[in-house]
């Protein structure tokens, strides 16, 4: 990323966003995608985001850690349209599970396989915002705790404890709806 800033011409600033938006649009979106439950809302939300790095792009190199502050901005974005007034979303239309499946199986298995996905999707988003952020991040971004206290700001025993309790919880939805997490 370095190299491409080193001119500071407007070209220069347009490879960086070009860049970035490559590197992070994807991950981005699903981040989003976690927290209002609608696919475009969330390109919407990353979109204004990758705004927010243009016009930061002379000061980017004071952020100490870009990916917890790109993660972090993408959060609070999301977190706002929650709160808006604007916000009325009740069903969730589309789920993570197409984003995952695996291409390599039977279709009966890749059938069987999609329908847990979908079940450990939907469970992950069914919980807490406070417990779905820390899954979404360790397991999902494969982010480390120190990276999660950098992008929410929390303790780690917190974030462990969260961790350990979301974990606990789907366990529970997962045995209740007959997921042993067996493979057939």
């Amino acid at each position: 990323m370095k190299k491409i800033r080193d001119q500071g011409s407007l070209e220069d600033r347009d490879a960086w966003l070009e860049f970035i938006m490559d590197e992070y649009g994807e991950r981005l979106t699903k981040l989003a995608y976690n927290y209002v439950k609608d696919w475009r809302l969330a390109e919407d939300i990353v979109q204004d985001v990758f705004i927010a790095c243009y016009k930061k792009y002379e000061k980017i190199d004071e952020i100490i850690s870009f990916k917890s502050w790109i993660f972090r901005l993408t959060i609070n974005k999301s977190k706002d349209v929650l709160k808006s007034s604007a916000f009325r979303k009740v069903v969730i239309n589309s789920s993570l599970f197409t984003l995952f499946s695996s291409k390599e199986l039977s279709p009966e298995k890749n059938l069987l396989k999609r329908n847990e996905e979908e079940f450990l999707s939907l469970s992950v988003l069914s919980l807490p915002v406070k417990y779905r952020e820390i899954i979404i991040l360790y397991y999902y971004e494969e982010c480390s705790i120190e990276e999660i206290k950098g992008i929410l700001g929390v303790n780690p025993n917190t974030i462990k404890t969260r961790l350990s309790r979301a974990r606990v919880r789907l366990k529970k939805m997962m045995e209740r709806w007959g997921y042993d997490g067996e493979q057939a």
